[in-house]
């Protein structure tokens, strides 16, 4: 009998299922399975300089792929733990990230060993599974149970921790096959009869989609179903590219970091159709604020748990969000609301008219909508947009334009800061042909501006944009409307972080004020370089966004 490594075991599970690229951090805890990957030369290795933004990385590949990512822990206790913020975001990002752990030898276990922590204990709260592996035997098994768990269902992150041992043991050499994993069906024929029904009687109808769309691939789905009713459609938060910019259906992204138009679609609609989305909080704050009183709901989501959750739903049920717009597609009469589709779209032309204002906003420091405003008619059709959090990318929530399928990356509703270079790096991994652009606060791209280097180093040449306000920006925003403008830790000194990416190999542009932000951008794509554009903008432009947290400071 022909035996491996488990290192080997774990290479040929990998690439049984189509893993061709991995992310991590050398570490001392499972060098079997990076010698496999160098002598078996068909999975790519990205190394990173932070376990984080390794995880980040897979996160945002496993988006842009469809595939589980996969991110190596691969030193026990703190390399490992460098993980729980990545792992954390893909939990509530809903994304397939598998996680394989290193941990200390069996041996060692429960003895304070050095490096040794609970790793199974700590993620579990963040993961849809935390399991160690006991037995070199269940090596390959639990990690095929990992990639089929992980892209199941509501997807999500599965941590498996191997111990150091186990990936230098002796396996039975197996031929390995692709796991299957099931995916829901549409609605049901009578449910998709009763949607019909309701949408077909009413008078001010809406789409509510979200990242079902993107997972299911089902742009052009739902972009038929719109056309063919000819109902206006809104993005939940962080998706706004389920249908093509400008698409004269699509309303753009609501709630509370959405527009006006598409907000007041959700609060007026009689009838919303929720496909593929949660109708979680950073879409809505819970709030009818963004979903009407009167409003009649149908919801449908992959996720059976999340149907009716926060807003009472008419019609409930677990399904697949694009085989259900395909057969509500066939099933549905054109609704007579003929009223209700001229007013959207008189606010829609109104939108846009205000958007083309803001392109020519010229005051000094630049606005950051000047900014994004040129940003938005400067990107290239095919370009991925990754965004970071804080309060510029607030505004660039809704701002940029998105043509293609897949060409928005968030980090939804973790809200970490941090996450957009990473993300970056990750999807030009999966998506080499495609233009990336990063846009992050000064204070964010402090979290992970090494990472530079690492895009560098691997040839995975990003935009950075960094929109320089020499602040935190939602809390400055919220010191100074709630609390007297008194200002403790909001401001920041910003360096050239331009200078720094030209240190790293890469190039740097500054950009001096308004008219000079489209012109760099289009350098730093030609270049085919990773570039970091820095642009100072008016510290003073920031907005508020949660407001019933904090009351006035009262007069003295």
């Amino acid at each position: 009998m022909t035996t491996i490594t488990g290192g080997e075991a774990v290479y040929r599970v990998l690439k049984a299922n189509r893993i061709d690229t991995v992310f991590g951090l050398l570490g001392g805890s499972m060098l079997e399975l990076y010698d496999a990957m160098y002598q078996g030369g068909e999975i790519a290795y990205v190394g990173a300089r932070d376990e984080r933004a390794a995880g980040h990385m897979a996160d945002a590949w496993a988006r842009m792929t469809g595939k589980p990512g996969v991110v190596l822990g691969a030193q026990a206790g703190p390399g490992v733990v460098n993980l729980v913020t990545a792992v954390a975001e893909a939990h509530l990002a809903y994304s397939p990230l598998v996680v394989i752990a290193g941990a200390i030898t069996r041996g060692d276990q429960a003895k304070d060993t050095f490096q040794e922590v609970d790793q199974v204990a700590l993620f579990a709260p963040i993961c849809k599974r935390s399991v160690m592996v006991t037995d070199p035997l269940r090596l390959a098994p639990m990690l095929e149970d990992a990639i089929r768990l992980a892209n199941s269902g509501r997807r999500g992150p599965v941590v498996l921790h191997v111990p150091r041992d186990l990936f230098a043991a002796t396996v039975p050499s197996v031929d390995l096959q692709p796991v299957n994993i099931a995916r829901p069906g549409p609605a049901a024929p009578e449910d998709i009869a009763a949607i019909a029904q309701m949408l077909s009687t009413a008078q001010r109808p809406v789409i509510f989609a979200g990242g079902g769309f993107k997972w299911g691939r089902g742009r052009e789905a739902l972009t038929t179903l719109a056309e063919t009713l000819e109902i206006p459609v809104v993005a939940s938060t962080g998706h706004a590219d389920v249908m093509r910019h400008g698409h004269p259906w699509f309303a753009g992204q609501a709630g509370p970091r959405g527009n006006r138009v598409a907000s007041r679609l959700t609060k007026e609609a009689d009838v919303m159709v929720v496909l593929g989305a949660r109708l979680g909080f950073n879409s809505t704050f819970h709030s009818n604020d963004y979903v009407g009183v009167e409003t009649r709901i149908v919801h449908v989501d992959i996720d059976g748990a999340a149907v009716g959750r926060y807003f009472p739903a008419e019609i409930a049920v677990q399904a697949d969000a694009r085989l259900t717009a395909e057969a509500l597609t066939a099933a549905t009469p054109r609704p007579a609301a003929d009223a209700w589709r001229t007013e959207f779209q008189m606010d829609i032309a109104s939108l846009g008219a205000e958007r083309a204002e803001e392109a020519q906003i010229a005051t000094l420091p630049m606005h950051p909508r000047r900014a994004l405003a040129e940003i938005r008619e400067t990107l290239p059709e095919n370009a991925i947009v990754t965004l970071d959090t804080g309060n510029t990318c607030l505004q660039a929530a809704d701002r940029l334009a998105h043509y293609q399928p897949l060409s928005l990356i968030t980090p939804l509703d973790f809200g970490l800061v941090g996450f957009g270079l990473a993300a970056a790096i990750g999807a030009k991994a999966a998506t080499p042909d495609r233009p990336v652009v990063a846009i992050m606060g000064d204070g964010a791209i402090g979290y992970t501006m090494i990472e530079i280097q690492t895009a560098i180093s691997h040839n995975l040449p990003i935009v950075i944009v960094v929109l320089d306000n020499q602040a935190w920006g939602a809390e400055k925003a919220y010191q100074q409307e709630f609390y007297g403008g008194r200002l403790l830790g909001a401001e920041i000194q910003s360096p050239r972080f331009d200078h720094f990416a030209e240190l790293c190999g890469g190039k740097g542009i500054w950009v001096d004020g308004p008219g000079d932000m489209g012109p760099a951008l289009t350098e730093a794509i030609a270049s085919g370089q990773t570039t970091v554009i820095q642009a100072k903008i008016d510290p003073s432009a920031l907005m508020t966004l949660r407001k019933d947290l904090f009351t006035a400071p009262k007069e003295d």
